[in-house]
């Protein structure tokens, strides 16, 4: 089998010509710490670079910029993200 390099980018997020971006989302994913097997699917996935990888292996989610996409939930799969209506339930 033949084997290839993965060359991956990986974004930060900050202030730029669309300021923060949290404040118009509609879903915001919601991160359950005691589900995490810290695969980091969803810090790779992550389109805004929203999630931050802490100390412990886990993630925290950078609200401020996080736009509510939902892929981080859907990459998760031990369903460990889940998306919640901003100011309310699902």
């Amino acid at each position: 089998m033949k084997r290839y390099d993965v060359v991956t980018t990986i974004s930060y997020p900050k202030t730029g010509a669309m300021g923060k971006t949290g404040s118009w989302r509609v879903f915001k994913p919601i991160f359950d710490k005691a589900k995490c097997v810290k695969c980091l699917r969803c810090w790779i996935f992550c389109p805004e670079a929203s999630i931050r990888r802490e100390k412990d292996g886990t993630i925290s989610i950078d609200y401020e910029y996080c736009k509510g996409c939902g892929i981080c939930a859907n990459e998760c799969k031990v369903e460990a993200i889940t998306m919640e209506r901003e100011g309310g339930k699902k």
